[in-house]
């Protein structure tokens, strides 16, 4: 007796519905800054010192302003493939002043992030514009050894071979 055809779907669609258990635990990346903690800091009185007791070392620190510390953070989970999947990221942005005084505190989460677009171009080198194969295949027969067949000169004349040799 067939099996009728809503049951194969029926299971189908449960045996793809299960799979989800098979799939890793999100992993969190990076140092993420809990709300609460972020909160015992007030600008205008905490210091660099408070911060790193309260919620630790920065993720990284601006590049040209040592005043600003940044912590980043982010939620992954492996999909299919293999490849990492970005659930939710976030950044803290802190900024001091010259005397170590926290200042201003930014959250920022995905709907911040700006797009990076990548440029196709090629840095040109010096030389000819010779394919692979032209210059892999270019040199053959150029090379003589002992100077034999050389157009260069004869023995007595000024030209110098690839042999080395002393005329």
């Amino acid at each position: 007796m067939p099996i009728p055809r809503r049951f194969v779907t029926l299971f189908v669609c449960l045996l793809l519905a299960s799979c989800g258990w098979l799939m890793p635990p999100p992993q969190l990346r990076g140092n993420k800054v809990d709300p609460d903690s972020l909160k015992e800091l007030v600008p205008g009185t905490s210091t660099k010192a408070d911060v790193t007791a309260v919620i630790g070392s920065p993720t990284a620190r601006d590049t040209f302003d040592d005043n600003t510390w940044l912590y980043i953070s982010e939620v992954t989970q492996q999909r299919i493939g293999r490849t990492v999947g970005e659930l939710s990221q976030n950044v803290v942005v802190l900024n001091f002043t010259d005397k170590g005084v926290l200042s201003t505190v930014n959250k920022l989460n995905q709907a911040d992030a700006l797009p990076v677009t990548m440029i196709a171009r090629t840095t040109p080198s010096p030389g000819t514009e010779a394919s692979f194969m032209q210059q892999l295949l270019g040199n053959i027969g150029r090379f003589n050894p002992a100077g034999i067949g050389s157009t260069t000169g004869g023995p007595g004349s000024s030209g110098s071979g690839l042999s080395g040799a002393p005329h």
